[in-house]
C-alpha cells in the first residue's frame, strides 16, 4: 500500500465528474487499498478518487468511533437510491480543504447501494455521522465540495485561504 498525495482545492480535477467503474480490478483493489492508508494517515474518515487524482467513482470510508475497531468500507460506484425528510446538521471538514471546517445541512439518513470489490452489489442505509459521511464523498464523485453549501463569501473566504496554502507549500514553507 502507498499513501498517495491527496489534491488541494481550487484544483480543476475535484470539480469534475467521475466516471464509473465498468469492473472492479485488480488495480481498483490496489487504489482502495492506497485510498484507505491514504485517509488514515491523512488522518480522515472517507477520501474520493478524484481527491487522489483518479477520476473514477470510488470512495472509501471509516467513521467508526473506537480506533482499535476500524470499519473500513470501500464503495465503488456508489449512489444514493434513497433519503430521508429529516436533516441533520454537522461541521464538515475536507482533506482537500485542511483546517477548514463549516455547518453543512443534508439529509439524516440515506440507503446508498454500490459494488464492493469481489463484484457484488451492496445497498445500506446509514444515518448520523455514516450518513453525512457518505453524502460528503459521493458529492466529490460528482464534482461538489462542502463549501458549495455556504454562502459566496465564506466560500470564497475558504478559497483564497487555500490559494494561499498551495502557494506558500509549492515554495516549501
Amino acid at each position: 500500500m502507498t499513501t498517495r498525495p491527496i489534491l488541494i482545492h481550487p484544483d480543476p480535477r475535484l470539480r469534475a465528474i467521475a466516471k464509473p467503474l465498468p469492473d472492479i480490478s485488480d488495480e481498483i483493489r490496489r487504489l482502495a487499498d492506497d485510498m484507505l492508508e491514504t485517509m488514515y494517515d491523512a488522518p480522515g474518515i472517507g477520501l474520493a478518487g478524484p481527491q487522489v487524482g483518479q477520476l473514477q467513482r470510488i470512495i472509501v470510508l471509516d467513521c467508526a468511533k473506537d480506533p482499535d475497531a476500524p470499519q473500513p468500507l470501500v464503495m465503488v460506484n456508489p449512489q444514493i437510491v434513497w433519503s430521508s425528510d429529516d436533516r441533520s446538521v454537522y461541521e464538515e471538514g475536507c482533506l482537500s480543504i485542511p483546517d477548514q471546517y463549516a455547518e453543512v445541512e443534508r439529509p439524516a439518513s440515506v440507503k446508498v447501494r454500490w459494488l464492493d470489490l469481489n463484484g457484488n452489489e451492496q445497498d445500506r442505509e446509514m444515518e448520523g455521522l455514516w450518513a453525512t459521511c457518505v453524502q460528503h464523498e459521493i458529492d466529490h464523485l460528482d464534482g461538489k465540495l462542502f463549501i458549495d453549501y455556504l454562502g459566496p463569501m465564506k466560500r470564497q473566504l475558504i478559497t483564497r485561504k487555500m490559494e494561499k496554502l498551495k502557494r506558500e507549500r509549492a515554495r516549501g514553507e
